[in-house]
């Protein structure tokens, strides 16, 4: 298992709102993904493939609040999603739905840990 932090997830009311408030107030290059519902953020500089380019910082993205999404998650790179969810299981934690796949990306999920703090998992496909 990974371990690292690698996503941040901020849900909003209004999308438009939201993407205004974050690019005008802290300089996010803001990226709408309608066929994934869903809008990418950049934070800092980034390379032609959307990655940040240099350490330090990390990318994320933002979503229409939904009932069991509705505050920030911050998302942890794992190996296995199953492997992960089973383990966070055994030691407190609970799935929160099913895990999705993300196109060709990856496999994300979500949890919520020993004190009830809503997290994600991502899996990447490439490992």
């Amino acid at each position: 298992m990974n371990g690292s932090v690698v996503h941040f997830e901020v849900p909003y009311d209004d999308g438009d709102r939201a993407r205004s408030f974050y690019a005008d107030v802290f300089g996010w290059k803001i990226q709408q993904m309608p066929e994934f519902d869903y809008t990418g953020v950049s934070t800092g500089p980034a390379g032609d493939d959307g990655m940040p380019s240099e350490p330090g910082y990390i990318g994320g993205g933002m979503f229409q609040r939904q009932a069991d999404l509705d505050r920030p998650v911050i998302t942890i790179d794992v190996d296995d999603m199953q492997a992960a969810l089973a383990k966070i299981a055994e030691h407190g934690g609970a799935a929160v739905g099913e895990p999705m796949d993300v196109g060709e990306m990856g496999i994300a999920g979500y949890f919520t840990d020993s004190e009830g703090n809503l997290m994600g998992l991502w899996q990447s496909k490439s490992q």
